[in-house]
């Protein structure tokens, strides 16, 4: 038992997403407890929250999503009334070489919380009234869309074409399933490609400007031209509070940043902030620009539609894609310790060590 207001468990919390939705929840909602539960695989990081981890409204708890006891006794144990969850294998690269961890924690991951969440809440007292099972999921669902300006709605229907996106739908599915046969109080959110502080350093915008930094090769996908959706990751965790504690119970909405961009589009531009921010000439990294074999199933564009979001709860993103990209160059550069941390595997070490046996 505990003396706060409600119990959330937010799923993948040291992660890149994860760890700016605790951080927002602790900041905005003081009387919540926030549970990150974490498996701590090598996009899992504690440094992540390293600010806030001694607030006392969070816990943190190192958990393996597909250990359905274990999250079973931690619902129960703290009154848990609310899940967010964005644990999730989510490097399109990596699902390719190896689907079976996708499957295993995209689609299992999810069946084994939603079945823990079923069996503690049907058997409260309430059973089901004020609980909330929002689910994160990815635009990558929808597939792929041609340059004629349309764009995905909540209503496009599934047509994923890489391991990951696959395993995202999967989820996506079951999600709906136990709403639709058990009554579970259930919200999916599909999002665009997020970018800020805390990235996991596999991803384009922090690899490339890491690369930057070395004189290192800036490696493109094809000619380049294929187009994302993005959005700041703040603006993101701020959008996240909100459907959670507004949004309408089985509703899907999509949740973009209004910023498409060619890749070697964003490529040029985060290679003229770096440089400016290095003081060096401008255009002095274009030369480490390099083309190499596109990536096997890559979809040519997503751009999502976040009118109904817009329209429904009021949610805008707060930040221009100029403004948010120069925030993010700038805490990269101040930050150069923790991506050498990250990108050597020290930060493994400290906090893996201290949660092995938990």
């Amino acid at each position: 038992m505990n003396n706060f207001k409600r119990s959330i468990i937010v799923t993948g919390g040291a992660g890149f997403i994860g760890s700016h939705v605790v951080r927002h929840l602790i900041k905005h909602h003081p009387d919540y407890l926030i549970i990150n539960v974490d498996k701590l695989t090598y996009a899992g990081n504690l440094e992540n929250l390293k600010d806030i981890e001694n607030e006392p409204g969070y816990l943190f708890r190192r958990i393996d999503i597909c250990d359905h006891q274990a999250i079973m006794r931690l619902m129960t144990d703290y009154n848990v009334t609310g899940i967010i969850h964005l644990a999730a294998e989510s490097h399109v690269d990596r699902s390719i070489e190896d689907p079976f961890t996708f499957a295993r924690t995209n689609v299992l991951g999810t069946l084994s919380l939603l079945q823990s969440a079923r069996n503690v809440w049907e058997q409260s007292p309430e059973g089901y009234d004020g609980k909330l099972f929002y689910h994160i999921s990815t635009d990558e669902v929808y597939g792929a869309l041609d340059f004629d300006g349309s764009l995905f709605t909540e209503s496009t229907p599934y047509a994923p074409h890489s391991p990951y996106s696959a395993s995202k739908a999967s989820s996506d599915h079951f999600v709906r399933a136990f709403h639709d046969t058990y009554g579970m109080p259930c919200i999916i959110t599909n999002c665009s490609n997020n970018y800020g502080p805390y990235q996991f350093p596999e991803k384009l915008i922090p690899l490339f400007i890491n690369n930057i930094c070395h004189n290192r090769s800036l490696p493109v996908y094809g000619e380049g031209l294929n187009v994302r959706d993005w959005l700041y990751v703040e603006d993101h965790a701020a959008a996240i509070d909100l459907i959670f504690h507004k949004g309408t119970v089985g509703e899907t909405y999509n949740i973009g940043g209004f910023n498409e961009k060619k890749n070697i589009d964003l490529v040029h531009a985060l290679i003229k902030v770096t440089d400016r921010l290095l003081g060096r000439p401008e255009g002095a990294s274009i030369p480490l620009i390099t083309y190499v074999s596109d990536r096997k199933g890559h979809d040519l564009r997503y751009a999502i539609d976040a009118s109904k979001l817009q329209r429904e709860l009021g949610w805008t993103p707060s930040l221009q894609f100029e403004e948010g990209l120069e925030r993010t160059v700038r805490w990269y550069l101040d930050n150069r310790e923790w991506m050498e941390r990250v990108t050597t595997g020290e930060y493994e070490d400290y906090y893996k060590n201290m949660y092995a046996d938990r």
